[in-house]
């Protein structure tokens, strides 16, 4: 330490030639400079749980860096970034997943198959008459994390055809004198 007396104030601060370590290093090793510890990569196998969130830290205690003048070593936090999949998207530990039906589906109600992330497909009842973005929720086919499950949530999308063969028209046709009040008749026009 250095000390400055000046007056009735002392100052002290660390010795700047050896850092407050008490030894001066005349002939530093070429490898790690005096400093006695050296920096290298080095591979590290991290067991990641199952259910783990994008942005989540995982602690490795003492698997980081070395500590100073003989200390314990420091923990390594490994940041994980969760890719996207290509059918379902998350929630929380809810699985979300949009299934398109056919417009005769919503109308009538329908059974359809819909893949969960094990691989094994559930069978979903559509009821009749269901709109467009309508949410079903399977219980308990969501991420398992730790004592939770999550549910796998199915919005359906009803896709309406762009493309209509003749006879397909005059189906609809059919179907549209069937129903011969507005759906905007409450809008007064």
């Amino acid at each position: 330490m250095i000390e400055d007396n000046q007056g009735f104030f002392s100052f002290s601060k660390p010795c700047t030639r050896c850092g407050g370590s008490g030894q001066i290093v005349t002939d530093p090793c070429p490898t790690c400079g005096g400093r006695g510890t050296t920096v290298r990569d080095r591979e590290v196998n991290v067991r990641i749980p199952s259910g783990v969130a994008d942005g989540q830290r995982i602690r490795l205690k003492g698997r980081g860096g070395p500590g100073l003048r003989g200390g314990p070593a420091g923990d390594l936090h490994v940041l994980i970034h969760v890719l996207a999949h290509s059918l379902f998207g998350r929630d929380g530990d809810h699985l979300t997943l949009t299934a398109p039906i056919s417009f005769a589906e919503a109308a009538l109600g329908a059974a359809i198959r819909v893949p969960t992330l094990d691989g094994d497909p559930v069978t979903l009842k559509i009821p009749a008459g269901t709109r467009s973005g309508r949410t079903f929720r399977v219980k308990h086919r969501g991420i398992k994390a730790r004592a939770r499950h999550g549910d796998l949530l199915v919005t359906v999308d009803v896709q309406i055809p762009t493309e209509l063969t003749d006879d397909q028209r005059a189906a609809i046709h059919v179907l549209a004198a069937a129903f011969p009040t507005s759906p905007r008749q409450e809008l007064g026009v």
